[in-house]
């Protein structure tokens, strides 16, 4: 494992210095991986981390389909990804509209956002274990 350690990156020929920009360093090295185990992993072994919420109760947490709604954009096939997790699509622009306000320190309106965020994803989490609200869960249309 030599190989994946960070110490061993020469991050300048990147243009960054670990010590100016640890977050970016950091967050890259985690995209990186993500890529790794989404692209790599998972097609080669066939192992993807399970949902332990659903394996305990056989309800769908908020967050399963998210591996498979990954994958998904990662081929370019937004239908599918919308199908496997609409909780994505929904919480992506409002996470990015937080950062900005956080950014620009708009506190009042970054609440907001993180409140409106925190009662989509528990609503979700409710409804598509509903049965009227079945066209939420988790599906495979191919």
């Amino acid at each position: 494992m030599l190989w994946f350690n960070l110490m061993s990156i020469n991050w300048h020929k990147f243009g960054l210095n670990p010590k100016r920009n640890p977050k970016l360093v950091w967050g890259s090295s985690l995209g990186i991986g993500g890529l790794l185990y989404l692209k790599i992993w998972i097609p080669v072994t066939g192992i993807e981390i399970p949902c332990v919420f659903h394996e305990l109760t056989g309800f769908y947490c908020p967050g399963c389909g998210m591996t498979r709604a990954v994958l998904s954009l990662l081929k370019l096939d937004f239908y599918q990804a919308f199908r496997y997790n609409p909780l994505l699509f929904l919480i992506l622009p409002m996470y990015i509209t937080y950062t900005i306000a956080n950014k620009k320190q708009m506190p009042r309106i970054s609440n907001v956002i993180m409140s409106v965020m925190l009662i989509v994803t528990l609503a979700s989490g409710l409804l598509r274990n509903i049965p009227a609200f079945v066209w939420l869960a988790p599906t495979a249309i191919r």
